[in-house]
């Protein structure tokens, strides 16, 4: 991989303004270096699964219509074809393939980390005492984190083949060293 974590995080600032959307990109940056140790080859995907995690919406501040064209299409020019494929594949209404388990891993950690966040935001304890059962629960609530693409969640620990409970237990696991930083700690 030629892209370095400093020029994504760069681009990533470019072209996302918001706290809450980086501090997203952040999040799920440090849940897939997490999944790349779990369900890739580790230190040698670690890099490149945390970058698509970090760039996965780089664009969709800035043009919401055109979300993930452009990140997809920057990521391409860099020959980074593999984490330009994964991005694509996370935005289920292209319709791409999952060839790869960074393809499935990013589908499988983006919506649930975003999910998991705001589970943490109304509970006093946040990350440190949330149990995968709180976080099944406000799944079953529709009018919770509405945005949040329930079939993603399920979809993506399907096509892991991971069970739901164990793999929501393994993102707040990836979280939880870093709560203070991602503003998840709670009260």
């Amino acid at each position: 991989m030629s892209l370095t974590r400093d020029e994504a995080w760069a681009q990533l600032c470019e072209w996302t303004e918001t706290d809450s959307l980086r501090g997203h990109a952040r999040a799920v940056e440090l849940v897939m270096r997490a999944a790349a140790q779990r369900y890739g080859a580790g230190a040698a995907d670690e890099e490149r699964w945390g970058i698509a995690g970090m760039l996965h919406d780089a664009d969709y501040e800035k043009w919401p219509e055109e979300h993930p064209q452009r990140i997809v299409a920057w990521l391409a020019e860099r020959g980074e074809d593999e984490v330009a494929h994964a991005v694509s594949a996370h935005y289920t209404k292209w319709g791409v393939s999952y060839d790869t388990t960074l393809d499935k891993a990013l589908l499988a950690c983006d919506e649930l980390t975003g999910f998991i966040g705001a589970c943490c935001l109304v509970r006093p304890g946040g990350v440190t005492t949330l149990a995968p059962k709180s976080v099944k629960k406000k799944l079953k609530d529709k009018h919770f984190a509405a945005k949040v693409e329930r079939s993603e969640v399920t979809a993506g620990a399907e096509l892991l083949g991971v069970d739901l409970t164990e793999h929501i237990q393994f993102v707040i696991d990836a979280l939880k060293p870093h709560a203070a930083e991602l503003g998840l700690g709670g009260s």
